[in-house]
């Protein structure tokens, strides 16, 4: 039998070799590539996760601190604006649960929690808003909320430090048989049977945060002053000599940036007003106490030409004392009107200086005799709270503009202290804050 043969050019051969090779590189590639879009798959995966537990994190934290003002609140807008603001953060950390692998991590009593406590919430807010009080069992209702709040929020800051430290991935969760995220939901196993009999089923902070965001008031119709001008005012409020200009700031308030090695000083564009300083160095060990650096810092107001300020908190920071101060009139506490100065602990030196919220704010306000007396302001507040100190004062509303008030310092039966403000005028509860005292500062929170 004749055998078929197949003869074959050396073009053809180099031909269909480099065609093979082709084809194998071609895989490669792909193999490659979809290991990379596999491995890319997973990062992004990774950190998905690792926001939506910061989220909750943060969440279940504003979960906490608004149920605790809610033990205090004795006015119906109060609670509505509490509801509102737990309504919201329930459900931004539900939002956030539901981006988690909630079988794996075993979190489907937090869910219900945060379904109930939203929920809860917003009935306790209708019945105030329809002119009931709060039962004492429904007092008693919001501080249980509260203890498996701030158990929670403990927990679930516990297992975000253990996953940026590397000690809890949730690739291996599962692999783990989940043990490692018993604690993000120990003490919940029986709170669906406590919150069984419920019905169908919060203050943004200190005041120093969006008094920024209108036009300032001290630098209205001011001329502008040249750069020479400013930098002589730099110079002369930072005590630094080399100081050069770098650059300009625009927005609500245009200024002059000036710098050295290693200061940054701002003056106002117009009227030549000093906004803010910082200086950049080690600081050494603290020689200073809180109270003495308030001093200082005061007596640098003073060579500035500020007057009429007093001092509201402080905090320790970094080798800093970062002293809080609000202007007054007539004894009437501004809180809009504000300057922080950071002092050195070592050497007093001033770090820090911003002027930017008395810049915005400041300026003499028709206050008068208040419509409201502080006795009948003071019957307003919780029977929760008892009253240690009372001050008038103005403070900003969400709105950019301003209540006049009493501003009541209180404690609770545990000794906590909160600090409630009544409209001096008509009487509603315009804002509470929880004091938080350490042997690092005062803040409001």
């Amino acid at each position: 039998m004749k055998r078929n043969t197949v003869t074959m050019t050396t073009r053809t051969f180099v031909r269909l070799v480099s065609f093979s090779l082709a084809g194998v590189l071609t895989l490669a590639a792909i193999a490659v590539k979809e290991n990379y879009r596999a491995e890319a798959t997973q990062t992004q995966l990774q950190y998905g996760y690792m926001r939506a537990v910061e989220d909750l994190s943060l969440s279940l934290d504003n979960i906490k601190t608004t149920l605790s003002k809610g033990f205090y609140s004795n006015s119906p807008t109060m609670m509505s604006q509490l509801s509102a603001k737990l309504w919201s953060e329930a459900a931004a950390a539900k939002a956030a649960l539901a981006q988690l692998p909630v079988e794996e991590l075993n979190l489907e009593q937090t869910y219900k929690f945060l379904s109930q406590v939203g929920n809860y919430s917003k009935s306790l807010s209708e019945k105030f808003s329809g002119g009931e009080e709060l039962t004492g069992d429904e007092k008693e209702n919001l501080k249980t909320l509260y203890g498996y709040a701030e158990d929670l929020s403990n927990k679930m800051w516990q297992v975000e430090q253990r996953i940026e430290k590397g000690e809890l991935s949730f690739s291996d969760v599962s692999a783990a048989g989940g043990s490692q995220s018993v604690s993000v939901t120990e003490g919940f196993t029986d709170f669906e049977e406590g919150f069984s009999n419920y019905p169908t089923l919060i203050y943004d902070g200190p005041f120093s945060d969006h008094i920024l965001e209108k036009e300032p008031l001290m630098v209205k119709d001011k001329r502008e002053v040249t750069v020479d001008k400013a930098a002589e005012k730099a110079r002369q409020a930072s005590g630094e000599e080399d100081l050069t200009v770098s650059s300009e700031e625009g927005g609500k308030m245009p200024s002059y940036v000036f710098e050295n090695a290693n200061t940054v000083v701002s003056v106002t564009k117009q009227g030549g007003l000093f906004s803010y300083m910082l200086k950049y160095r080690s600081v050494g060990e603290p020689s200073l106490s809180a109270s003495q650096a308030t001093a200082v810092a005061k007596d640098y107001m003073k060579t500035l030409g500020i007057e009429n300020m007093t001092e509201t908190y402080y905090e320790l920071n970094g080798g800093m004392c970062i002293c809080n101060f609000a202007g007054t009139q007539n004894g009437v506490v501004l809180y809009t009107d504000l300057i922080k100065i950071g002092v050195a602990l070592d050497n007093g030196e001033i770090l820090s200086f911003d002027a930017r919220g008395y810049i915005t704010n400041h300026t003499a306000r028709s206050l008068g005799t208040p419509k409201m007396s502080e006795e009948d302001a003071s019957a307003k507040l919780s029977s929760a709270l008892n009253i240690m100190e009372t001050n008038l004062c103005v403070i900003p509303s969400d709105g950019l503009n301003e209540r006049y008030c009493y501003e009541f310092l209180c404690t609770d039966t545990d000794g906590k202290q909160i600090l409630v403000y009544i409209n001096a005028d008509s009487g509603e509860e315009e804002q509470i804050l929880l004091l938080q005292i350490s042997g690092n500062g005062r803040l409001t929170v």
